[in-house]
């Protein structure tokens, strides 16, 4: 009779530690352990809604609907809110007086050239004009929003905007 350490020589090609896997390990999120995906693990609260089987009384659902959302968001706030929208940077009249020489452009590509405004995630930034201060000097002003009380002291002073 052999031995148990004999092994024939068809199974020495097949051993656990050489064998590999031909798919890559999964995990699947670990949910409901705390951390990203929070404790309740999407169940909501405690109480009524964190029970199997669980059920709103139709009029607490009906009170619960009418309670206003979050403001500025809408009903789905993947399409109401634009993340990747950069805001205007503003930019006053006393800026412009002081950095600007008369007839000069002004346009967003020069007020970043003079260092007035920084670029906006690597780009140039929408610029919008402010009123605040005066203006003496003419300014073409090119491709920048204006205020109101911004475009009344820019037309007084005899500048041109193009917008």
């Amino acid at each position: 009779m052999p031995s148990a350490r004999c092994v024939p020589n068809n199974l020495h090609t097949m051993q656990f530690h050489l064998l590999t896997p031909h798919t890559k390990r999964h995990k699947p999120a670990p949910v409901g352990r705390g951390g990203k995906r929070g404790k309740t693990s999407g169940r909501g609260g405690k109480g009524q809604t964190a029970r199997a089987g669980h059920k709103i009384r139709p009029e607490v659902r009906d009170l619960i609907k009418k309670l206003p959302k979050r403001r500025g968001h809408g009903k789905n706030r993947s399409r109401t809110v634009r993340t990747n929208r950069i805001p205007f940077t503003v930019v006053n009249l006393a800026a412009l007086e002081t950095a600007y020489a008369a007839g000069e452009t002004v346009s967003s590509a020069t007020l970043l050239s003079k260092g007035l405004v920084r670029r906006a995630n690597g780009r140039v930034p929408s610029v919008k004009i402010l009123g605040t201060g005066s203006l003496t000097k003419s300014l073409a002003i090119k491709g920048c929003v204006l205020s109101a009380t911004a475009r009344t002291a820019i037309l007084a002073a005899h500048g041109t905007i193009n917008d």
